[in-house]
């Protein structure tokens, strides 16, 4: 690997690194109960969670946490399950129904610890009373292809579940509920992460019948009457008065812990936004048009540079179907087409959790000459873009980046370095 991909791989160890769940819970850890200590959760880094909550926490504790399958930390007391993500499976609505149950019959005197992290709203299926997995499953391609940022499906998903937007925290009163969060939102609002199963939210019914519809789900009438008619817990409810939510790591965070590591080996380094979303493809075109500014100009910044950006992109998935593709893979193929034959620029683009979509890449690297390898290996990074295939691009030439998962998920790491 030449220096500028371990450059930009460093810094993708440091901010994985700065959103590591040991840490992170050390620092927010709740005062013990007088009664029993529940710890529930779910998401792509329940397990790593639960693991170092069971490190930290003094004294007795029991719980049930919901992964996604593929390898997962060791747990003593604390019981992991696995289901799918991004697609949800029966493993999952039998895991949402595990967290439920393992709420029933606290009293004041009990804690709940909610350990949640993105990927949640896959992982914890939960359909509303009448409907089944098919249903989830229906729901679930609706949203991912229509394009909408996570925080709006996740409103959706909201309002189409038994355990979402504050039911698992209304469930386990009387006790007094903490939750601490990865966030994966852009704008780190705790009630979106995962849906919010003890975290609840303002937004109401009308709210996710106006996503649909601008949107342009295509889903049954019979889901439809049942988000128009469901009602989220109230936050004022007294149900929900003894909760409290921290974000304990964010790519905020993240990504102020990898400026740091690139300015302490001599380079400028500008953090862009940590809540950037939009179409992969075009927010791929906004980041090539700055660093061929800076490369050709020296304006907005002066050249070394590197600039950071955080967030979540989305895929809008047409008629032609999708390949295997993944949303920071895909921005980086619109990046290295729009800077194809500039010397000095070099870029990577994951997402922290170490699988970008649903294969065992995180993302990719690329540069000034990616588009012309593509070409040279008898490959049209414009096809690939439009058949949303990046993966089977950047495989083709060696350039994808496999750290493997991380045990953590604070959304995308773009880093683009001009020489």
């Amino acid at each position: 690997m030449d220096y500028p991909r371990q450059f930009l791989a460093g810094l993708f160890a440091e901010a994985v690194s700065a959103a590591d769940p040991d840490q992170a819970i050390l620092r927010h850890l709740p005062e013990r109960p007088k009664g029993r200590t529940i710890v529930v959760g779910a998401g792509k880094a329940a397990s790593q969670m639960a693991s170092a909550f069971e490190r930290a926490w003094q004294g007795p504790l029991e719980g049930v946490v919901v992964a996604r399958h593929g390898p997962v930390e060791i747990c003593k007391a604390i019981t992991v399950m696995q289901a799918a993500h991004p697609v949800p499976d029966d493993a999952g609505i039998r895991g949402a129904e595990a967290l439920l149950q393992k709420v029933q019959g606290l009293t004041e005197d009990d804690l709940v610890v909610a350990l949640i992290s993105g990927g949640g709203s896959s992982l914890l299926p939960s359909p509303p009373v009448g409907f089944g997995l098919a249903d989830e499953a229906l729901l679930n391609k609706a949203l991912l292809a229509s394009g909408a940022p996570i925080s709006a499906m996740n409103v959706v998903r909201a309002h189409f579940s038994r355990i979402k937007a504050g039911r698992l925290a209304a469930a386990a009163y009387p006790a007094r509920v903490v939750s601490l969060i990865v966030s994966d939102i852009p704008g780190d609002q705790a009630s979106f992460v995962a849906s919010g199963p003890t975290v609840p939210d303002q937004m109401q019914a009308d709210d996710a019948l106006r996503i649909i519809r601008d949107y342009r789900m295509e889903l049954p009438d019979a889901i439809i009457a049942e988000i128009a008619n469901a009602r989220v817990p109230d936050p004022s409810a007294v149900e929900l008065k003894r909760t409290s939510a921290y974000i304990i790591a964010s790519a905020a965070v993240s990504l102020k812990a990898a400026a740091e590591a690139a300015r302490a080996q001599g380079i400028a380094t500008h953090i862009l936004s940590d809540a950037i979303e939009g179409e992969a493809k075009d927010i791929g075109l906004m980041h090539a048009a700055m660093a061929r500014e800076i490369a050709g100009h020296n304006q907005p910044f002066t050249k070394p540079v590197l600039l950071l950006s955080g967030g979540e992109t989305t895929v809008t998935i047409g008629a032609q179907g999708v390949g295997k593709g993944g949303r920071n893979s895909e921005f980086l193929l619109s990046f290295a087409l729009a800077i194809e034959g500039i010397k000095g620029i070099h870029a990577l683009a994951a997402d922290t959790d170490g699988i970008d979509g649903s294969d065992n890449n995180a993302g990719a690297f690329c540069d000034g000459t990616t588009a012309a390898r593509l070409r040279e290996a008898g490959a049209d990074g414009r096809d690939y873009l439009m058949r949303h295939d990046a993966y089977s691009a950047f495989e083709r030439i060696g350039d994808l980046f496999v750290p493997g998962p991380t045990g953590t998920n604070v959304n995308d790491f773009r880093a683009v370095l001009v020489m």
